[in-house]
């Protein structure tokens, strides 16, 4: 538009200068990073929290150091499926306690045990609902069994291992009647019932889930009619999963969510078959591995082991709580001199060695309308992280009222090169008179809010998102209806919140072919005759009419004619 002026107020120094901007008008603002918080004693991640100054384009860099500490206080909490085929591995587990409980206290001197068992949702298909089966799921084994179950917590964390062994000397067996089990569902629960399971906030956790069979996922619920998505809290009363008939089963993506939020290790210690499907399922896991169970005690206590120290050996580190417009990249420098991606990070990390994560923040774009200001650097199976807090410099400070303050002391008006300052242009009412001049009405803010005014015309704001434009920056290419992902569709052009279609297309997101091809019978009417073509589909309005192409009519008098 010939009303609508154009400006960039960000450029080189050279530039603005050659533009005919004062060296005192120019600012540059400082890019910084300083060290909040480092603390040093009985800490595995330093600094704890770093604050960032940016402006558009620029970056700054740090180094994030982890170390694991030695005898770390330790939480296990093993998961046991309870289905009748797990029995000899349960026995087993009973015969262990000692001997594990002394072989992990190599690794700390502060070690708690807990317990809790699972089967499946305690519904149609998953159990047996015949009678006789309702009464005792393992009719079949002659044993005597407890009811099929989501989770049950029967032990919290605990260093006494005499009643540990008792706990798991009396459990019970169960049953369901399809080969996967509700692994994730209980898994879930036991990593973010904090309160309930007894979790230490200064301990490393480790879940230890003992199964033979695949478990089910995300949607394989709506067998049995249930529709409600998890939503990943703690649903324990009295010790049980309350929502095990009526909640699906956790997502992969949410499963890892809340082990990486709550700091939880996961074993997955797999008879059989089912080792495969753990196994394949790992990347998509943070903090988990998958070991090989035999009917061997010596088996059992070699992998519970191996696990921990594989786990303890590793130190990676995610994102968390991102920004738009902020970029994080992470690069993690290994004892051995290697360099890995962050979320790949470094192996075979031993106690006494520290890794190295080389930090890079850098701001892309300014995007300050709501949202956080921080960022989180997540260490995988730490109970520790970093906190970067962003501050983003995205406006010029010469918009202070207080850098205004003296507007005219000079013999030219500083926003407004060229023009003479006088007594009348320089006054405080010729101001608010120039503020007029870019509001389309006075309750409205100045260039509607989306640009600055100088010398009463507006100077339009850019933005990746399209162009703004108008006498007062009130109008746009950007703010049409979506559909699927696209401005009108991708089927038009946007003006000023109006999608104009291509030719070929019409709704107000441009979504509907205007082509009647797909309304038309076989004898070339549309909808039949009895209809309307919207948007590609028939509206029937013949109350009587019904089909795709309203070609079904109950009474109307030619129907069999036409049929």
């Amino acid at each position: 538009m010939a009303d609508s002026v154009e400006s960039e107020r960000c450029d080189t120094v050279f530039n603005l200068k050659s533009k005919g901007c004062r060296a005192d008008a120019i600012e540059h603002p400082s890019v910084q990073l300083q060290i909040v918080s480092s603390k040093e004693v009985k800490s595995q991640v330093t600094p704890a929290e770093v604050s960032a100054h940016l402006r558009p384009g620029a970056s700054v860099n740090f180094l994030l150091r982890m170390q694991r500490l030695e005898n770390y206080p330790l939480d296990i909490y093993y998961l046991v499926d309870v289905s009748a085929s797990m029995i000899t591995s349960i026995e087993k587990l009973n015969a262990i306690g000692s001997d594990l409980s002394q072989k992990m206290a190599e690794f700390s001197h502060d070690i708690r045990f807990g317990f809790g068992s699972f089967v499946d949702k305690p519904v149609s298909p998953y159990i047996s609902i015949q009678p006789e089966r309702l009464k005792n799921q393992c009719s079949e084994y002659n044993k005597d069994c407890m009811p099929p179950h989501g989770f049950i917590h029967v032990l919290s964390l605990t260093n006494n291992i005499t009643q540990f062994k008792q706990i798991v000397s009396k459990q019970k067996i169960s049953g369901n009647i399809d080969d996967p089990e509700g692994v994730f569902d209980a898994m879930l629960q036991a990593a973010v019932c904090h309160k309930e399971i007894g979790w230490r906030k200064e301990a490393k956790r480790l879940i230890i889930l003992m199964t033979d069979q695949t478990s089910h996922l995300a949607l394989d619920s709506k067998l049995a009619g249930i529709v409600s998505p998890n939503d990943g809290n703690c649903h324990l009363r009295d010790n049980v999963y309350t929502r095990a008939s009526d909640m699906e089963h956790p997502s992969l993506g949410l499963l890892g969510e809340k082990l990486v939020d709550n700091h939880v290790y996961g074993l997955f210690a797999v008879r059989g078959n089912a080792f495969n499907w753990y196994k394949d399922l790992l990347p998509l896991l943070p903090g988990t591995v998958a070991k090989k169970l035999d009917d061997t005690t010596s088996n059992i206590k070699n992998v519970v082991v191996e696990a921990y120290q594989a786990l303890l050996s590793e130190m990676k580190i995610q994102v968390d709580n991102p920004m738009k417009g902020i970029y994080v990249n992470i690069t993690a420098i290994c004892p051995d001199g290697s360099r890995h991606s962050g979320i790949e990070g470094c192996r075979n990390v031993q106690s006494n060695n520290k890794v190295l994560f080389n930090v890079t923040i850098t701001m892309d774009t300014c995007d300050v309308e709501g949202g956080h200001n921080y960022i989180i650097l997540k260490p995988i199976g730490f109970n520790e992280t970093a906190k970067i807090k962003i501050h983003r410099s995205c406006t010029c400070q010469c918009n202070s009222p207080q850098r205004h303050k003296d507007k005219c002391v000079t013999k030219v008006h500083p926003d407004c090169p060229g023009v003479p300052c006088t007594d009348s242009n320089c006054s405080s009412g010729d101001r608010d008179h120039q503020s007029e001049n870019c509001k389309r009405s006075p309750s409205e803010p100045e260039c509607s809010g989306r640009g600055t005014c100088l010398c009463g015309k507006c100077y339009c704001a850019k933005t990746k998102l399209g162009k703004i434009y108008g006498k007062y920056c009130e109008m746009d290419n950007f703010s049409c209806p979506y559909n699927l992902g696209k401005l009108c569709s991708g089927n038009g052009d946007c003006n000023n919140g109006d999608c104009k279609c291509h030719s070929g297309w019409e709704g107000d997101r441009c979504q509907c072919s205007s082509s009647k091809k797909h309304c038309m019978d076989s004898n070339g009417l549309i909808c039949s005759g009895r209809g309307t073509c919207t948007c590609g589909r028939c509206e029937c309005t013949n109350d009587k009419s019904f089909g795709p192409l309203c070609q079904y009519c109950s009474g109307c008098s030619n129907t069999c004619t036409d049929n």
